[in-house]
């Protein structure tokens, strides 16, 4: 069977100089309108955490696999995503289940199939950096760079472009909608020991209101391994999660 890869670390991995200073307090405008039309950085500020729950489509070249989803989050930048992959298609009475843990300082993907992948290098950092609920409040004390780059179009949609670099991990691209100032893509540079280095672009959509903070209920990651379409039923702030739940079992 072939291997099945899940880059769930969702969205907003971080990003080069910005040499004038107008450019930087472009940069800052920016970011400032992104939170706002979020929700703003108050109604930001008071999300510790987030339990989302939904459906998953996983498309790779051994076939279609959907599934459930549950994502678990906690400030700052603990992440679990449990997914419960249904196998029938492929002739497998057993469910696929793929147990991705980070619990700030270590992380590792289980798979019922598959065994561990611990993660290291820029896959860890990239964990590190994804700060919650939004890395972009704070950017400038993580010492992360950001500059602007000519606007482009996504999904029909014009879009305002943050190239973003972290101290460590990965560079990132953000695409924000030039009119409503919500995120529309992110593009980064992933890797896994299995393939190396590949490009993962994230879009998001289907803005639904939860505690005043706007969140996409769709999201679709794809590269050249996989797409991987996740469909949320629901979201819950501020809920209690046990720091066990994202210790990083395995090896």
């Amino acid at each position: 069977m072939k291997k099945i890869f899940l880059p769930l670390t969702l969205l907003f991995v971080l990003i080069p100089f910005v040499q004038q200073i107008r450019a930087a307090q472009n940069v800052d405008e920016i970011i400032e309108k992104h939170l706002a039309a979020m929700g703003g950085r108050a109604a930001l500020e008071k999300i510790t955490s987030r339990k989302a729950t939904g459906t998953v489509a996983i498309t790779t070249p051994a076939g279609d696999l959907p599934g459930t989803v549950e994502l678990l989050h906690k400030a700052p930048n603990k992440t679990r995503a449990y997914v419960k992959l249904d196998l029938t298609a492929m002739g497998m009475a057993e469910p696929m289940i793929i147990d991705q843990r980070f619990d700030g300082v270590r992380g590792i993907a289980t798979n019922s199939l598959q065994g561990d992948n611990e993660f290291s290098g820029k896959q860890l950092e990239n964990m590190k950096n994804n700060t919650f609920p939004s890395p972009l409040l704070s950017y400038k004390t993580a010492g992360v760079k950001v500059e602007l780059s000519a606007k482009e179009t996504v999904n029909g949609r014009s879009a305002i472009v943050l190239l973003l670099t972290p101290k460590a991990g990965s560079p990132a691209r953000l695409f924000i909608d030039a009119e409503t100032y919500m995120l529309l893509r992110t593009v980064t540079t992933m890797e896994s020991p299995e393939t190396g280095e590949f490009e993962q672009i994230g879009d998001v959509s289907d803005y639904r209101t939860v505690d005043g903070i706007k969140i996409p209920f769709k999201i679709v990651n794809s590269s050249a391994i996989q797409t991987i379409t996740i469909k949320l039923d629901k979201v819950e702030h501020n809920v209690a999660i046990d720091d066990a739940m994202f210790v990083a079992k395995g090896k």
